[in-house]
């Protein structure tokens, strides 16, 4: 690498720390008007701050009610110890189509055997084989910033009622 080409590399990290230092330190404003910590709470930007509490995971056998269309279900027990990797897939144990009536579980949908093309398959799609890059296990964590989501329905029914939109 060019000695110029270093030099303007440190002055970009340097001029986009300076800017980006000031605006990671700044405190948000609280739902009254006054000033709330960050995320991160009292510690400051250049110190490492303390990891949070690992959640423990909800595991019920209920299944969740979904928020919006096309949203992938969420896994509603533990998946700790699981193997979901190229040598196997612990779900499929449970949720294959040749399982399911043994398991009780769902079904993995229909769509989980298509390939790129919208042909279907024998088995699950490669494409389709890592769940977890969809479906993630619920645990009853308080949400770190407010959050007025609402679901779909709940939205129409609200704007059948004569609601507004916000």
């Amino acid at each position: 690498m060019s000695r110029l080409l270093r030099s303007l590399l440190r002055v970009a990290l340097a001029s986009s720390l300076g800017l980006a230092a000031p605006v990671a330190m700044s405190q948000s404003a609280g739902p009254d008007g006054g000033l709330s910590l960050p995320l991160r709470g009292p510690t400051p930007v250049a110190d490492p701050a303390p990891a949070p509490r690992i959640q423990p995971i909800r595991n019920t056998a209920a299944r969740e009610t979904r928020n919006y269309p096309e949203q992938p279900p969420v896994i509603p027990h533990t998946i700790e110890g699981y193997q979901i990797d190229l040598n196997g897939n612990k779900c499929l144990s449970c949720h294959a189509r040749s399982r399911i009536r043994e398991s009780q579980a769902p079904m993995i949908s229909i769509t989980h055997f298509m390939d790129r093309e919208g042909q279907f398959l024998a088995t699950v799609s490669p494409r389709r084989f890592f769940c977890t890059e969809c479906h993630v296990s619920q645990t009853d964590a308080k949400p770190p910033v407010a959050n007025s989501f609402i679901d779909i329905d709940s939205l129409i029914t609200h704007l059948k009622a004569g609601g507004s939109a916000k």
